[in-house]
């Protein structure tokens, strides 16, 4: 009797033990990574700042150089209102492409006929560069904002519908036929089959417009905008400072990882049960 008391403690403490042990390993996998990506960071720096001394201020500025610009560019405004201009346009531009590609997609991937009429169009169009249609853009849309946004829109929407596509063909042909054999009419496979499949896709294809959503804003911007990180780079150019233009692309690179940060850790909390990860 005394033997299985005294046991007792023990065999309840070993779920606490265990728990404990994934904590630490959970707390040391956090420090290597923070320590990996400090050692990373320390030694891009140093090899910055060795080849800005190599090559002169002329031709690449330091780091030094760049955080000077920084705070020179956000006292008078310029950076913070060229990211609010950016990030407008390319939030408005990717948010209308997945809001039509995805739809498109699922469309071409569940019916043939639609399929066959508007597969030769994305083939065609998606291997166009988005810099190819500026100038047709500023002359249909003007100078303004809606130019900027249809290119962001052409540059995601082909993403986001061959993503979905590939994501509709993939669904196993025997989830639609259990669900068509237990009674479920279009819609209803469509709303519980169809659609939870292929968010993954969707999410997928998401992330790859946005990215390239970065790649156009830039250029769109250089040949017509009074503001933005693709204006403030082109301005950079006109007046010699290349300090500015690395402030410019380190801008742009600091909005991506944000923005897919951002993206993926929404993606991952509210669609994590459609196997979003």
């Amino acid at each position: 009797m005394t033997a299985v008391v005294a046991g007792r403690p023990a065999t309840a403490s070993a779920p606490s033990r265990r728990k404990a042990s994934r904590a630490r390993s959970m707390s040391g996998s956090v420090l290597r990574t923070a320590a990996l990506w400090s050692a990373s960071v320390v030694l891009g720096l140093a090899v910055w700042s060795f080849l800005a001394w190599w090559y002169g201020p002329t031709t690449m500025a330091s780091p030094t150089a760049v955080v000077s610009a920084a705070k020179e560019l956000s006292d008078s405004g310029v950076l913070w209102s060229s990211i609010q201009a950016s990030a407008g346009r390319i939030l408005i531009g990717w948010a209308l492409g997945v809001v039509v590609g995805a739809p498109v997609g699922i469309l071409m991937g569940r019916i043939d006929i639609v399929r066959q009429l508007l597969d030769p169009y994305i083939e065609f169009f998606r291997f166009i560069p988005p810099i190819a249609f500026v100038t047709l853009a500023v002359v249909w849309f003007g100078i303004g904002e809606t130019s900027k946004i249809v290119l962001i829109f052409y540059t995601s929407v082909f993403i986001v519908t061959v993503s979905t596509i590939a994501a509709t063909v993939a669904i196993s042909d025997n989830k639609l036929q259990a669900a068509a054999n237990l009674g479920a009419g279009r819609f209803q496979i469509m709303k519980t089959v169809v659609l939870p499949s292929t968010v993954p896709g969707i999410v997928t294809g998401a992330r790859l417009a946005m990215g390239n959503s970065f790649l156009t804003i830039v250029s769109a911007e250089i040949v017509a905008a009074n503001a933005g990180i693709g204006s403030m780079i082109w301005q950079a150019r006109n007046y010699g400072r290349i300090d500015w233009t690395f402030v410019g692309i380190i801008t742009l690179g600091i909005m991506g990882f944000l923005f897919d940060r951002i993206l993926r850790t929404v993606s991952t909390r509210f669609l994590g049960k459609y196997g979003v990860k």
